[in-house]
């Protein structure tokens, strides 16, 4: 039997083992009663990509569905479980022939549920152009009967973000009944305060970042100052902190639309608790 409504959970950018281990917490707690869990994870490990060790991690800790964007290649062995794994998706922008999928079918109380990961061009390396892509993958997965897209796009320029998801709920989104459930921002890490309803489609620019509090988007504050005031080349690395922020997105659904969306910002105390309870790697 159908649930009338459901609690879809989406995760901003899990930066290194603060982000990990926080959002891993956060799942393990009381506080979480959702029905679906969506995490973007191109950041995961160590900052850059994600390991297939942490992939299996995160798999066992309630995470339904992993999205990326421009670092899921930073670390190798991705090649060797991407085209395995049926949970995890890579930008379906990518031209034809790249490892992985674009997109995933899930069954959630007796209805399918698809998640779109996706890549802007804007500000962006060189890409296939995500309009024409999007709308042929929407289009697909209606033939399949697919009752709610959630959407990840992984962009750097908010105009781009806004306009696009604008163009994507007035197209396949009505009154009676609305396809795409949730579009989410993803990439600069900075949570943005526009959370809305378009047209049944729950909304926000930028859902922010999993990770260490005290550093710069995750990274570690002296080795982004020389980088940025000096133009001179220098290897991030990933933040140490004592606490770490949670940031993401709760929406609510029923058949035909999302009828609710806040913006989950918080901050979890206490790094020795997290390392003990969970993973301590990078």
């Amino acid at each position: 039997m159908k649930q009338d409504t459901l609690k879809i959970l989406f995760f901003g950018d899990i930066t290194g083992r603060l982000g990990r281990n926080a959002v891993k917490s956060f799942l393990a707690s009381k506080e979480n009663d959702a029905d679906f869990v969506i995490a973007n994870i191109e950041n995961a490990s160590h900052g850059f990509g994600l390991t297939k060790k942490n992939y299996l991690d995160l798999s066992a800790s309630g995470i339904n569905c992993f999205t990326s964007g421009n670092h899921i290649w930073d670390k190798k062995d991705i090649y060797e479980y991407i085209n395995e794994s049926e949970n995890l998706v890579r930008p379906i922008n990518y031209p034809i022939g790249t490892p992985g999928r674009g997109s995933q079918i899930f069954e959630l109380n007796g209805a399918k549920l698809a998640v779109i990961n996706v890549l802007g061009r804007v500000f962006m390396p060189p890409m296939d152009s995500p309009w024409q892509i999007v709308v042929d993958e929407i289009n697909n997965l209606k033939k399949q009967n697919v009752e709610h897209i959630f959407i990840d796009f992984h962009a750097e320029a908010t105009a781009e973000k806004i306009c696009f998801a604008k163009y994507l709920a007035k197209e396949f989104n009505n009154e009676e009944n609305s396809l795409i459930k949730g579009f989410f921002g993803t990439h600069t890490h900075v949570q943005t305060a526009d959370e809305q309803i378009i047209n049944g489609m729950a909304y926000i620019t930028d859902a922010g970042f999993c990770g260490a509090v005290d550093s710069v988007i995750g990274m570690e504050y002296s080795t982004s100052l020389k980088r940025l005031s000096t133009s001179l080349p220098e290897r991030y690395e990933i933040a140490e902190s004592d606490s770490a922020q949670i940031n993401g997105v709760e929406v609510l659904i029923d058949r035909t639309k999302a009828t609710h969306i806040r913006r989950i910002n918080f901050n979890v105390s206490s790094k020795s608790e997290m390392e003990a309870s969970f993973d301590s790697s990078g």
